[in-house]
């Protein structure tokens, strides 16, 4: 269920961006929302189910204009390589913010997670204040990055002095409460960057839900605003629970988006010139 309305949700958002699109709303919306969860090779099977379900329909290809070229300008800036498939992915790791406010960055290393929603973020600050292709306009992000297994439970999420009962906030509950009672429409990210296992991520069920509501030990609840989004930065989902991930948006990236020529030039690219050669 959640599946499903997260298609709907993104095709009302393409029917507000263009009123008069006829059945291709709803191909693109399960397009949009499907195909970053899934492999190469998965890719193959769901691209031949999709034409049972619409033979004869061609897609156009989707212009995302500013986003693109705000995109390839910042990888320059950052001496990265635009690869085209990376691009891709950092558009849909766009496309998921916008009807997601939990979803996870999946990949083994050297796949590029950490760069995918670095760029994107710095992406849309530059643009800030010009119309997004998702309707609206563009608002400056923020990036909060923690490790959540590297600390307790109760520094994570806060907790009582058994000795003084006194209730000590723990970081996410600090950096939470802080982004609920921000008034600017900044867009906020809360990046965990490690593992998800049932020990601390069970206590976001709440959250990750559509109520978005953060409960505390301390009885408290804090409530995320619509700008606030959680992202969790993962090597593998193997002990993480189907209750967690069905609440989650995912984009999967693969190192063999990038393989290793991006690496080898972007590394030449730092080495200092000698006697000007």
């Amino acid at each position: 269920m959640r599946a499903v309305k997260t298609v709907i949700s993104a095709a009302g958002n393409l029917k507000r961006e263009n009123p008069e699109m006829n059945e291709l709303i709803c191909l693109r919306a399960i397009r949009d929302v499907n195909v970053p969860k899934f492999l190469q090779d998965d890719l193959k099977l769901f691209n031949g189910i999709v034409s049972d379900l619409f033979p004869k329909t061609r897609e156009e290809p989707i212009d995302y204009g500013s986003l693109e070229e705000s995109i390839r300008k910042v990888c320059d800036d950052k001496c990265l390589k635009d690869v085209n498939g990376y691009i891709t992915k950092i558009i849909q790791l766009y496309e998921t913010t916008v009807v997601r406010h939990g979803l996870m960055l999946v990949g083994p290393s050297g796949s590029g997670k950490t760069k995918c929603y670095e760029v994107l973020a710095a992406a849309v600050t530059a643009l800030q204040g010009q119309a997004s292709v998702s309707g609206g306009v563009y608002e400056a992000v923020q990036t909060y990055v923690l490790n959540p297994k590297s600390i307790t439970m109760g520094q994570l999420y806060g907790e009582f002095d058994l000795l003084t009962h006194e209730w000590t906030d723990g970081i996410l509950s600090s950096l939470i409460r802080t982004g609920a009672a921000a008034m600017d429409e900044e867009k906020k990210w809360y990046m965990f960057d490690g593992p998800v296992d049932a020990v601390w991520i069970e206590n976001m069920n709440t959250v990750l839900d559509d109520n978005k509501k953060l409960c505390l030990s301390s009885g408290e609840i804090i409530k995320l605003s619509d700008v606030m989004t959680l992202m969790f930065e993962v090597q593998d989902l193997a002990v993480a629970s189907p209750a967690t991930v069905s609440r989650c948006g995912m984009v999967y990236l693969e190192p063999s988006i990038l393989g290793l020529s991006p690496f080898t030039e972007c590394w030449l690219r730092t080495i200092p010139t000698l006697n000007g050669q």
